[in-house]
């Protein structure tokens, strides 16, 4: 059977790291045990980077810093690395987001997985090929 394709936004990497329950951590549990495709280019990761070093992000964080870096090494092994040759400028809401965007098509990813769905919305360019969802609605249609 063949895995679905996503982009994960940091926000839901993140929030898979503040929580121990929720759609977040089942979907970053999905990703590691294989049954799901993350995939990652060298502008998200650069964005994981510099969010993992955001202390204030991780107050009361039951995961310490040692064991997210462990875990977010666990989830870049299991991401296939995309790189994206041609940048689309979809004009999303929030001019950082794009780059999910270009992912997705370079990578033929099926979904980006994100908490800021609104935000992807008003783009003007559109891919029908590509769904935005929250963690809770892929987990609802995949498994």
């Amino acid at each position: 059977m063949k895995r679905m394709k996503v982009v994960v936004d940091t926000n839901v990497f993140v929030s898979a790291l503040r929580s121990h329950t929720g759609a977040s951590r089942a979907l970053l549990r999905a990703c590691l045990s294989r049954r799901l495709h993350p995939c990652i280019s060298l502008a998200l990761f650069a964005e994981y980077r510099d969010v993992m070093g955001r202390a204030a992000l991780f107050v009361g964080c039951p995961i310490n810093e040692e064991k997210r870096a462990a875990l977010l090494d666990a989830f870049l092994s299991v991401c296939q690395m995309t790189e994206v040759y041609y940048l689309w400028r979809p004009n999303l809401t929030d001019e950082a987001d794009n780059h999910l965007i270009e992912l997705a098509v370079a990578a033929q990813a099926e979904v980006v997985v994100t908490h800021n769905r609104s935000d992807f919305r008003q783009g003007q360019l559109r891919f029908p090929g590509i769904r935005i969802r929250s963690p809770a609605e892929l987990l609802k249609e995949a498994f």
